[in-house]
Protein backbone atom coordinates (compact mmCIF):
# COMPACT_ATOMS: atom_id res chain seq x y z
CA UNK A 1 0.00 0.00 0.00
CA UNK A 2 1.02 2.89 -0.89
CA UNK A 3 -1.02 6.11 1.33
CA UNK A 4 -4.64 6.81 0.86
CA UNK A 5 -6.97 8.57 -2.13
CA UNK A 6 -9.79 10.52 -1.93
CA UNK A 7 -12.85 8.98 -2.15
CA UNK A 8 -16.65 9.51 -2.64
CA UNK A 9 -19.56 8.04 -0.52
CA UNK A 10 -22.00 6.69 -2.81
CA UNK A 11 -25.61 5.15 -2.11
CA UNK A 12 -26.77 2.53 -4.71
CA UNK A 13 -30.75 2.51 -5.68
CA UNK A 14 -31.70 0.30 -2.72
CA UNK A 15 -30.10 1.69 -0.14
CA UNK A 16 -26.34 0.07 -0.04
CA UNK A 17 -23.72 2.54 0.76
CA UNK A 18 -19.97 2.26 -0.28
CA UNK A 19 -17.03 4.84 -0.68
CA UNK A 20 -15.67 4.72 -4.81
CA UNK A 21 -12.14 5.66 -4.37
CA UNK A 22 -10.53 7.61 -6.66
CA UNK A 23 -6.60 9.03 -8.19
CA UNK A 24 -7.52 11.77 -10.24
CA UNK A 25 -4.10 13.27 -12.69
CA UNK A 26 -3.88 17.20 -13.29
CA UNK A 27 -4.57 17.04 -16.76
CA UNK A 28 -6.48 13.40 -17.32
CA UNK A 29 -6.73 12.41 -20.73
CA UNK A 30 -9.39 9.14 -19.88
CA UNK A 31 -11.79 7.62 -17.01
CA UNK A 32 -11.43 4.43 -15.63
CA UNK A 33 -14.01 2.45 -14.00
CA UNK A 34 -12.36 -0.60 -11.97
CA UNK A 35 -13.39 -3.53 -10.55
CA UNK A 36 -11.81 -5.65 -7.78
CA UNK A 37 -11.30 -9.68 -7.60
CA UNK A 38 -13.57 -11.60 -5.76
CA UNK A 39 -13.00 -10.90 -1.80
CA UNK A 40 -10.26 -7.97 -2.54
CA UNK A 41 -11.18 -4.26 -1.15
CA UNK A 42 -10.20 -1.59 -3.77
CA UNK A 43 -7.86 -0.09 -1.64
CA UNK A 44 -5.75 -2.84 -2.63
CA UNK A 45 -5.22 -1.67 -6.12
CA UNK A 46 -4.75 1.75 -4.93
CA UNK A 47 -0.72 1.36 -6.20
CA UNK A 48 -2.50 0.62 -9.78
CA UNK A 49 -4.53 3.36 -9.59
CA UNK A 50 -1.67 5.65 -8.93
CA UNK A 51 0.73 4.11 -11.57
CA UNK A 52 -2.03 4.58 -14.26
CA UNK A 53 -2.63 8.07 -12.98
CA UNK A 54 1.09 9.09 -13.12
CA UNK A 55 0.00 8.42 -16.74
CA UNK A 56 -2.91 10.66 -17.24
CA UNK A 57 -5.47 8.30 -16.56
CA UNK A 58 -8.34 9.16 -14.21
CA UNK A 59 -9.01 5.76 -12.26
CA UNK A 60 -12.03 5.01 -9.96
CA UNK A 61 -11.96 1.68 -7.85
CA UNK A 62 -15.20 0.38 -7.31
CA UNK A 63 -16.01 -1.67 -4.20
CA UNK A 64 -17.55 -5.00 -4.02
CA UNK A 65 -20.84 -4.94 -2.25
CA UNK A 66 -19.60 -6.62 1.39
CA UNK A 67 -16.12 -5.66 1.02
CA UNK A 68 -14.20 -3.06 2.58
CA UNK A 69 -15.70 0.49 2.51
CA UNK A 70 -19.49 -1.40 1.51
CA UNK A 71 -22.07 -0.92 4.60
CA UNK A 72 -23.32 -4.61 3.79
CA UNK A 73 -21.74 -8.17 5.03
CA UNK A 74 -22.62 -11.36 3.25
CA UNK A 75 -24.65 -13.75 6.38
CA UNK A 76 -27.81 -15.97 6.03
CA UNK A 77 -29.71 -12.20 6.73
CA UNK A 78 -27.93 -10.65 3.57
CA UNK A 79 -27.52 -12.18 0.44
CA UNK A 80 -27.03 -11.34 -2.94
CA UNK A 81 -25.75 -11.65 -6.66
CA UNK A 82 -25.14 -10.73 -10.11
CA UNK A 83 -28.19 -8.99 -10.30
CA UNK A 84 -27.52 -6.22 -7.54
CA UNK A 85 -23.69 -5.87 -8.46
CA UNK A 86 -25.03 -4.94 -12.29
CA UNK A 87 -28.72 -3.19 -11.11
CA UNK A 88 -27.81 -1.04 -8.23
CA UNK A 89 -24.21 -1.05 -7.67
CA UNK A 90 -22.66 -0.49 -11.07
CA UNK A 91 -24.95 2.12 -12.01
CA UNK A 92 -24.12 4.22 -9.26
CA UNK A 93 -20.12 4.26 -9.59
CA UNK A 94 -21.00 5.41 -12.82
CA UNK A 95 -23.21 8.57 -12.20
CA UNK A 96 -20.02 9.98 -10.46
CA UNK A 97 -17.80 9.14 -13.68
CA UNK A 98 -20.77 11.09 -15.88
CA UNK A 99 -20.83 14.03 -13.01
CA UNK A 100 -17.03 14.63 -13.20
CA UNK A 101 -17.56 14.79 -17.19
CA UNK A 102 -19.97 17.16 -16.94
CA UNK A 103 -17.81 18.73 -14.36
CA UNK A 104 -14.41 18.39 -15.96
CA UNK A 105 -14.92 18.27 -19.66
CA UNK A 106 -15.98 14.64 -21.41
CA UNK A 107 -13.06 12.38 -22.26
CA UNK A 108 -13.16 8.64 -23.35
CA UNK A 109 -14.29 6.13 -20.37
CA UNK A 110 -12.72 2.41 -20.19
CA UNK A 111 -14.02 -0.10 -17.92
CA UNK A 112 -11.56 -3.17 -16.91
CA UNK A 113 -10.93 -5.47 -13.54
CA UNK A 114 -9.19 -8.25 -11.86
CA UNK A 115 -10.63 -11.69 -12.23
CA UNK A 116 -14.29 -11.59 -11.51
CA UNK A 117 -14.15 -8.15 -11.70
CA UNK A 118 -12.50 -8.33 -15.31
CA UNK A 119 -15.60 -10.51 -16.09
CA UNK A 120 -18.24 -7.89 -14.51
CA UNK A 121 -16.38 -5.69 -15.97
CA UNK A 122 -17.94 -7.10 -19.25
CA UNK A 123 -21.17 -7.84 -18.50
CA UNK A 124 -21.76 -4.06 -17.62
CA UNK A 125 -20.21 -2.70 -20.77
CA UNK A 126 -22.72 -5.22 -21.99
CA UNK A 127 -25.12 -3.57 -20.72
CA UNK A 128 -24.59 0.13 -21.56
CA UNK A 129 -22.37 -1.13 -25.18
CA UNK A 130 -22.40 3.10 -25.65
CA UNK A 131 -20.32 4.08 -22.58
CA UNK A 132 -17.16 2.18 -22.58
CA UNK A 133 -15.33 1.07 -25.75
CA UNK A 134 -12.16 -0.52 -24.31
CA UNK A 135 -11.88 -2.66 -21.91
CA UNK A 136 -8.94 -3.92 -19.74
CA UNK A 137 -8.38 -7.40 -18.17
CA UNK A 138 -6.26 -8.72 -15.97
CA UNK A 139 -5.16 -12.17 -15.38
CA UNK A 140 -9.37 -12.87 -15.80
CA UNK A 141 -11.24 -15.00 -17.51
CA UNK A 142 -14.65 -16.88 -17.67
CA UNK A 143 -14.37 -19.86 -14.73
CA UNK A 144 -15.64 -22.38 -17.67
CA UNK A 145 -13.97 -25.83 -16.45
CA UNK A 146 -13.12 -26.93 -19.86
CA UNK A 147 -11.38 -24.28 -20.78
CA UNK A 148 -8.70 -24.79 -17.71
CA UNK A 149 -6.03 -27.68 -18.28
CA UNK A 150 -6.40 -30.76 -17.26
CA UNK A 151 -6.19 -32.53 -14.31
CA UNK A 152 -7.23 -29.09 -12.48
CA UNK A 153 -10.10 -28.54 -14.50
CA UNK A 154 -11.65 -31.89 -14.37
CA UNK A 155 -11.85 -30.98 -10.19
CA UNK A 156 -13.72 -27.39 -10.71
CA UNK A 157 -17.26 -29.17 -11.42
CA UNK A 158 -17.17 -30.90 -8.10
CA UNK A 159 -15.85 -27.54 -6.60
CA UNK A 160 -18.79 -25.78 -8.64
CA UNK A 161 -21.74 -28.09 -6.92
CA UNK A 162 -19.79 -27.65 -3.34
CA UNK A 163 -18.97 -24.18 -3.51
CA UNK A 164 -22.95 -23.20 -3.50
CA UNK A 165 -24.01 -25.65 -1.10
CA UNK A 166 -21.61 -24.88 1.16
CA UNK A 167 -22.09 -20.97 1.13
CA UNK A 168 -25.82 -22.38 1.46
CA UNK A 169 -25.56 -24.46 4.30
CA UNK A 170 -23.44 -21.66 5.78
CA UNK A 171 -25.70 -18.66 5.43
CA UNK A 172 -22.49 -17.35 2.99
CA UNK A 173 -19.08 -18.91 1.57
CA UNK A 174 -16.69 -18.71 4.75
CA UNK A 175 -14.08 -17.72 1.77
CA UNK A 176 -11.39 -16.37 4.09
CA UNK A 177 -11.50 -19.58 6.29
CA UNK A 178 -10.92 -21.75 2.75
CA UNK A 179 -8.45 -19.46 1.11
CA UNK A 180 -10.60 -18.42 -1.11
CA UNK A 181 -12.40 -14.77 -2.21
CA UNK A 182 -13.79 -13.18 1.16
CA UNK A 183 -16.70 -14.16 2.97
CA UNK A 184 -18.96 -14.16 0.16
CA UNK A 185 -22.71 -13.83 -0.38
CA UNK A 186 -24.44 -17.08 -1.24
CA UNK A 187 -26.35 -15.70 -4.33
CA UNK A 188 -22.89 -14.73 -5.30
CA UNK A 189 -21.18 -17.90 -5.62
CA UNK A 190 -24.16 -19.83 -6.85
CA UNK A 191 -24.41 -17.00 -9.80
CA UNK A 192 -20.66 -17.69 -9.87
CA UNK A 193 -20.77 -21.36 -10.15
CA UNK A 194 -23.37 -22.29 -12.77
CA UNK A 195 -21.09 -19.56 -15.44
CA UNK A 196 -18.06 -22.57 -14.48
CA UNK A 197 -20.77 -25.12 -15.23
CA UNK A 198 -22.26 -23.74 -18.18
CA UNK A 199 -19.91 -21.17 -19.62
CA UNK A 200 -22.97 -19.05 -19.76
CA UNK A 201 -23.31 -15.65 -18.37
CA UNK A 202 -26.81 -15.11 -16.37
CA UNK A 203 -27.97 -13.28 -13.30
CA UNK A 204 -30.90 -15.05 -10.97
CA UNK A 205 -33.65 -12.15 -10.94
CA UNK A 206 -32.38 -10.08 -13.90
CA UNK A 207 -34.22 -11.52 -16.75
CA UNK A 208 -31.97 -10.09 -19.39
CA UNK A 209 -30.03 -11.87 -21.95
CA UNK A 210 -26.52 -11.21 -20.37
CA UNK A 211 -25.03 -13.52 -23.31
CA UNK A 212 -26.51 -11.49 -25.95
CA UNK A 213 -25.56 -8.15 -24.49
CA UNK A 214 -21.36 -8.98 -24.41
CA UNK A 215 -21.97 -9.71 -27.94
CA UNK A 216 -23.01 -6.28 -28.91
CA UNK A 217 -20.02 -4.23 -26.95
CA UNK A 218 -17.70 -2.43 -29.31
CA UNK A 219 -14.45 -1.17 -29.21
CA UNK A 220 -10.81 -2.71 -28.47
CA UNK A 221 -9.79 -5.18 -25.16
CA UNK A 222 -6.35 -5.08 -23.61
CA UNK A 223 -6.20 -8.40 -21.79
CA UNK A 224 -3.40 -9.30 -19.36
CA UNK A 225 -2.24 -12.71 -18.43
CA UNK A 226 0.37 -14.01 -16.21
CA UNK A 227 2.22 -16.53 -17.27
CA UNK A 228 1.79 -18.99 -13.99
CA UNK A 229 -1.55 -17.90 -13.04
CA UNK A 230 -4.09 -21.31 -12.48
CA UNK A 231 -6.71 -19.42 -11.38
CA UNK A 232 -6.74 -17.61 -14.78
CA UNK A 233 -4.74 -19.12 -17.58
CA UNK A 234 -4.60 -18.44 -21.19
CA UNK A 235 -7.36 -20.25 -22.06
CA UNK A 236 -10.03 -18.73 -19.74
CA UNK A 237 -8.93 -15.64 -20.78
CA UNK A 238 -9.32 -16.57 -24.41
CA UNK A 239 -13.04 -18.09 -23.85
CA UNK A 240 -14.10 -14.55 -22.24
CA UNK A 241 -12.82 -12.83 -25.37
CA UNK A 242 -14.49 -14.89 -27.73
CA UNK A 243 -17.69 -13.52 -25.77
CA UNK A 244 -16.82 -10.00 -27.40
CA UNK A 245 -16.52 -11.16 -31.20
CA UNK A 246 -17.17 -7.67 -32.02
CA UNK A 247 -14.13 -6.27 -29.78
CA UNK A 248 -10.42 -6.37 -31.41
CA UNK A 249 -8.48 -7.39 -28.62
CA UNK A 250 -4.52 -8.00 -27.52
CA UNK A 251 -3.67 -10.24 -25.01
CA UNK A 252 -0.05 -10.07 -23.71
CA UNK A 253 1.67 -12.76 -21.07
CA UNK A 254 3.92 -11.39 -18.60
CA UNK A 255 6.50 -13.83 -17.07
CA UNK A 256 7.93 -13.27 -13.56
CA UNK A 257 11.47 -11.50 -15.41
CA UNK A 258 8.62 -8.67 -16.27
CA UNK A 259 6.45 -8.37 -13.53
CA UNK A 260 9.64 -8.77 -11.00
CA UNK A 261 7.39 -10.54 -8.33
CA UNK A 262 5.89 -14.06 -8.75
CA UNK A 263 3.49 -14.73 -12.07
CA UNK A 264 -0.01 -15.67 -10.56
CA UNK A 265 -3.31 -14.30 -10.08
CA UNK A 266 -2.36 -12.24 -7.04
CA UNK A 267 1.81 -10.86 -6.95
CA UNK A 268 1.34 -8.59 -9.48
CA UNK A 269 -0.34 -5.86 -7.47
CA UNK A 270 2.58 -5.81 -4.82
CA UNK A 271 4.24 -4.54 -8.09
CA UNK A 272 2.06 -2.99 -10.52
CA UNK A 273 3.68 -0.94 -12.63
CA UNK A 274 4.29 -3.52 -15.56
CA UNK A 275 0.80 -4.30 -15.49
CA UNK A 276 -0.05 -0.62 -15.50
CA UNK A 277 2.22 -0.08 -18.96
CA UNK A 278 1.44 -2.93 -20.80
CA UNK A 279 -2.26 -1.89 -20.36
CA UNK A 280 -1.69 1.66 -21.06
CA UNK A 281 0.23 0.23 -24.42
CA UNK A 282 -3.34 -0.05 -26.15
CA UNK A 283 -4.46 3.29 -24.81
CA UNK A 284 -1.30 5.33 -26.88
Amino acid sequence: MTGDAPSTPLQAADGHAFALLHCLPAQPRARLLWLPALGVAARHYLPLAQALAAQGIAVYLHEWRGNGSSTLRASRAQDWGYREILEFDLPASQQLLALHDQRDGALPWIIGGHSLGGQVACLHAGRVPARFRQLWLVASGTPWWRCFPAPRGWLLPLAYRFLPWLARRNGALPGRRLGFGGNEARGLIRDWSRVGLSNRYAAVGLHEDLEGQLRQVQGRARAVVMAHDWLAPTGSMQALLAKLPRVQATTVVLDAATLRVRADHFHWMQAPEPVAEALLRSFD
